[in-house]
């Protein structure tokens, strides 16, 4: 039978970086377990914030992204007019653009169908960007 399944997740609050939140994500879904295959999409409510997929055994991987986006876009770049809320705040907004807000990953026998080396990523742009907000929706046949 072919069901669909929503929950809102609140992410604890991080500073700025590129976090792990595969087990936080996962572990407020607890109707994952019951799709035998779907999809699983999930939405950031936010736009200084981004989700992305990527490695998830060496902790270098994050520093190092977390380096270039940072050089790539820095605070306090002369250029920006959308300066009111403070300078990590337009590059936050570019930063997701650039990753994006949303991912869709296919789900076989209860998990998320992710490669070997791969995990959910926040990408927070803000020095102190608050809780995050994600709408996890599951959908797909369940056992």
């Amino acid at each position: 039978m072919i069901e669909t399944a929503q929950r809102k997740i609140v992410l604890r609050p991080r500073k700025r970086g590129v976090h792990l939140v595969t087990d936080e994500i996962l572990s407020k879904i607890p109707e994952l377990g019951r799709f035998d295959t779907g999809l699983l999409n999930l939405f950031l409510q936010h736009t200084s914030a981004a989700l992305t997929i990527n490695e998830n055994a060496d902790p270098d991987v994050r520093g190092d992204t977390l380096t270039f986006i940072d050089d790539l876009i820095p605070d306090n770049y002369p250029g920006f007019r959308h300066t009111i809320e403070g300078p990590d705040d337009m590059p936050a907004h570019l930063k997701s653009m650039i990753f994006g807000c949303g991912l869709s990953i296919p789900i076989g026998k209860g998990k998320p169908l992710l490669g070997t080396w791969q995990g959910i990523y926040l990408i927070e742009g803000r020095e102190y960007g608050g809780s995050r907000h994600i709408v996890a929706t599951l959908f797909g046949c369940v056992v």
